[in-house]
């Protein structure tokens, strides 16, 4: 027997006598399931013996449950391409033969339900190591090359997603950190499904409504964002950030954001405000919402209005680290709460000054490409390439101001290539800043000088106060961004023409 087994593993004859060997070692088979082992018939088709489909080597024995009783036999391991053996459940003794431990490719070893001795002893085995020419050995290195290739472009596509998608969270990081999060549904029953009825206002990027929100019904503006307009999905971001540190009394205050997606799938964006409910300071100049009158705004609520202001974009500037510049100064943005202390909103134009510097800053022209603002209202130096600067929101006050006082837009029909706001200021003043002033205004400041016991001093006072008021204007919005003042000195000029109208003549 052991010539036999010494001889080629592959080899029929090898197998047949492994099979025999099987056989001999089963001393009781009640069921006769070894009656087949013979020679008579292809060992592929005795019973218990499964082969290849391609070679008929045996690739697997199962004698489960067959109530064999006999012990397993050495030869076993003659059968170089078993891949199962199953003797479960049948009455197999004695020690499981070492030859089982030189099966390479046996997957499955079921022995369970037998009386075989608990250990098992597995000799280091001792095999022709096949030989590996050169076609074998690329026939495996260059698929192996090939897979590495694809799973590394793979990973770079993966890894340049997942920047990507970090770098855009960490853009919208501040809005979940700093704000309370709603859901669209709570919106859309806060607005009424958004009815063109609660509409209160609209901007560059999207639409403002009015609504109730939570059990508590608190009045809210609802600003939603307009995902189809360009810069509409940033603008949501950059105001989230703007917003998010700041606090000062002038300045708009978010309540809460909304990111989502809407009852079509739709993705959603919204920024809810604390409500402002005098409206805006367009609103009282221009007669844009007809349940207000313009030329109900006094000398000292727009005065008020302006110092209000001013103070928000102080701030801002100087008191903010890094500095943040509005972008989008203008009346429309300047909303009135129910006392008419004045808010500065929509932040979705700001810009965040990193390594600040006023000489740098207004020395290189560089990429203000793409700078948007209003009409009117925006630096006339952003329009030949310079960087922003806290600058640009000083001439948009200045324009703001004179505005407030003329109640003439810088876009009105009157100014053209040789006159605008600013000159048209200019020239009045001081001696004729009385004709330059809104009439509406102006029927006000005369009704107060017929009042006075001394009318000559008070229209004096009246002057030098307006005079005071236009001169911070056109300071502002000089074309040279050098020559404009800062934020820092607008407020006390401000503050003493203020002071001017309200005490005696200085």
């Amino acid at each position: 027997m052991s010539t036999f087994s010494s001889s080629s593993e592959d080899s029929s004859l090898s197998v047949f006598i492994a099979m025999i060997g099987l056989l001999m070692r089963s001393s009781t088979d009640p069921l006769g399931v070894t009656s087949s082992w013979n020679n008579s018939m292809n060992l592929c088709q005795w019973t218990g013996v499964t082969c290849g489909h391609r070679h008929p080597r045996v690739t697997a024995l199962d004698l489960s449950n067959r109530s064999i009783r006999g012990t397993l036999s050495p030869f076993v391991g003659n059968l170089s391409f078993l891949r199962v053996i199953n003797l479960t459940d049948n009455d197999f003794y004695g020690e499981i033969p070492n030859e089982v431990g030189c099966l390479l490719r046996l997957e499955t070893l079921l022995l369970t339900n037998n009386s075989f001795s608990e250990e098992l002893h597995l000799p280091s085995c001792h095999f022709a190591r096949p030989r590996i020419t050169r076609i074998t050995l690329l026939k495996v290195v260059i698929p192996v090359a090939v897979i590495l290739m694809i799973l590394l472009a793979c990973l770079i596509i993966v890894y340049t997603g997942r920047r990507k998608h970090t770098q855009k969270s960490s853009r919208t990081l501040p809005m979940e950190q700093h704000f309370p999060m709603v859901s669209y549904a709570e919106l859309n029953k806060a607005t009424n499904n958004f009815s063109a009825s609660n509409m209160i206002g609209q901007g560059s990027f999207g639409f403002v409504y009015k609504g109730k929100l939570g059990e508590t019904g608190t009045t809210v503006a609802v600003k939603v964002m307009n995902l189809k307009q360009k810069g509409a999905a940033k603008s949501f971001v950059t105001e989230c950030e703007a917003l998010s540190n700041v606090r000062h009394r002038n300045l708009i205050k978010i309540i809460t954001v909304c990111s989502s997606i809407d009852f079509k799938g739709v993705d959603f964006k919204a920024l809810i405000y604390e409500y402002m409910k005098c409206g805006s300071s367009e609103d009282w100049l221009h007669q844009s919402n007809d349940k207000l009158e313009a030329g109900n705004l006094g000398l000292i609520q727009r005065l008020n209005l302006v110092i209000d202001v001013a103070s928000a974009i102080e701030y801002l500037h100087h008191h903010c680290q890094p500095p943040i510049v509005h972008g989008d100064l203008k009346p429309s943005n300047v909303l009135l709460d129910h006392d008419m202390v004045a808010h500065v909103g929509d932040f979705g134009l700001a810009r965040f000054l990193s390594d600040y510097s006023t000489s740098t800053i207004l020395e290189t022209p560089s990429s203000s490409i793409g700078i948007k603002g209003t009409v009117g209202y925006v630096a006339p130096e952003y329009g030949v390439g310079r960087d922003v600067s806290i600058m640009g929101d000083v001439y948009s006050f200045g324009i703001l101001l004179l505005e407030m006082f003329t109640r003439k837009r810088p876009t009105d029909k009157m100014f053209n290539d040789s006159l605008n706001l600013h000159k048209f200021a200019k020239t009045a003043r001081p001696e004729k800043v009385m004709v330059i002033v809104d009439p509406s205004l102006l029927l006000e400041l005369e009704a107060r000088v017929s009042n006075s016991r001394n009318p000559k001093n008070e229209r004096a006072k009246i002057e030098d106060c307006l005079a005071a008021i236009m001169r911070v204007g056109v300071l502002c919005s000089v074309e040279s961004p050098f020559e404009r003042m800062q934020m820092t000195d607008i407020v006390p000029k401000l503050c003493a023409a203020w002071k001017i109208f309200l005490n005696n003549r200085a």
